[in-house]
């Protein structure tokens, strides 16, 4: 019997462990209006922060948008990581190593350098401005970036990502089998979305609950531009992590199927996210009615609301996955005329915030108001910006 010598590299037999499921073959509609919606849910997080009950820096303030900043705080970055997880795989599969780690750059690392010297100056101007009328912008950008602080507002996120997407992809190329254990919970989880969310929940409060009690749930990373929550960078990987799992299979063979129960029950997963919001809310009564809104919590609150931010995290992502799903097959949306340019005001639309809020400090509106004006206004002004820049040759790449 004539021997056939194996002349495939490491390289080509990973590659084509690496193929993309047909599912990922054509745009996935749920996928984008989920993206598209959380981006709004962004706009929305930081246009009513000034104007919560607690905490607020505008005299204008309504205890309705303190559970809108509880809720959103609780989920959407780590929904983000998850959604931006599903799609490692299918990216990796038609691109060389090196390719793959050059457009991460160019997509997350490119607009962070430069927003990060640009639109947060600019956005953050406006509080100084707050502090000391006089205070020249040029004087202000010098500062922050040789002396500091140099905050990155939201775009933390890029670089954090950035990280995940590297190494997400070394272990794929090295190891392709490295995420098939998610894959095939996937898959069960397609009948039974419960098991999906009980693994979830189970890796999650495994990392995220010691993290919390050690670092605390409020101390941030901090190295030039470059910032972090400490106590949710883990969590955050988690998730990426698990998404890719996931996004490694057929989709319409797994929890994200449009025919799963996932997806006929999404409004049950809503409903059952209740429990932990609401037990948040008891927990952050008690902080403040009966121990005293202490600067450092003892460790049993720590851990119960821990869990409690994990079981609400997981469920409400789940509801949302769900509702989106049922429109995976066509039709049209009102979140579909901003599927493109969603990137882009994400990235444009905090130095347009933080201005609108400034100029509305003085005047004499309700909290409702203001921040009404503010979300419409950030979010139009946000798009055209995206709209004029995506004409820029070559900025599709990035944006």
């Amino acid at each position: 019997m004539a021997l056939v010598s194996d002349t495939s590299t490491p390289f080509t037999r990973a590659t084509a462990a690496l193929k993309p499921p047909k599912a990922w073959r054509t745009r996935n509609l749920s996928l984008d209006r989920t993206r598209t919606f959380l981006t709004l849910l962004v706009l929305i997080h930081h246009a009513v922060i000034p104007y919560t009950h607690f905490g607020h820096t505008d005299g204008a303030s309504w205890l309705g948008f303190d559970f809108v900043v509880l809720a959103t705080d609780s989920f959407f970055m780590a929904m983000f990581f998850f959604l931006s997880g599903l799609f490692l795989w299918p990216s990796l599969s038609h691109r060389a190593p090196g390719v793959f780690a050059r457009d991460r750059l160019v997509r997350l690392g490119i607009p962070f350098a430069a927003a990060a010297v640009t639109i947060i100056p600019i956005a953050y101007y406006a509080i100084a401005l707050r502090e000391n009328d006089g205070l020249s912008f040029t004087a202000f950008w010098w500062k922050t970036i040789t002396v500091g602080p140099w905050p990155s507002g939201p775009l933390w996120f890029l670089w954090v990502l950035l990280i995940y997407s590297v190494v997400g992809g070394a272990m794929c190329r090295l190891f392709p089998n490295c995420l098939a254990p998610i894959t095939r919970l996937s898959e069960r989880g397609m009948n039974r979305p419960l098991l999906v969310f009980a693994t979830f929940v189970v890796i999650a409060m495994v990392i995220y609950v010691p993290m919390r009690v050690w670092l605390g749930p409020n101390h941030w990373f901090e190295f030039g531009p470059f910032s972090v929550q400490e106590s949710r960078f883990l969590l955050y990987a988690a998730y990426f992590f698990l998404g890719a799992g996931i996004g490694a299979g057929d989709l319409e063979d797994g929890v994200l199927s449009s025919d799963s129960r996932l997806a006929h029950e999404w409004s049950h997963w809503a409903l059952a996210s209740l429990v932990p919001y609401g037990a948040m809310w008891v927990l952050i009564i008690i902080k403040r009615e009966i121990l005293g809104n202490p600067d450092q919590l003892p460790n049993w609150y720590e851990i119960n609301y821990g869990i409690a931010y994990v079981l609400f995290s997981t469920a409400i992502i789940f509801a949302i996955l769900g509702y989106f799903l049922r429109f995976k097959r066509g039709g049209w949306s009102i979140l579909d005329p901003l599927q493109n340019d969603a990137y882009g005001i994400f990235l444009v639309h905090y130095a347009y915030m933080m201005w609108l809020q400034y100029w509305l400090y003085s005047y004499n509106l309700s909290a409702i108001t203001k921040a009404t004006i503010v979300f419409v206004l950030a979010l139009l002004l946000s798009w055209v910006t995206t709209v004029a820049l995506r004409k820029i040759p070559g900025s599709y790449r990035v944006l």
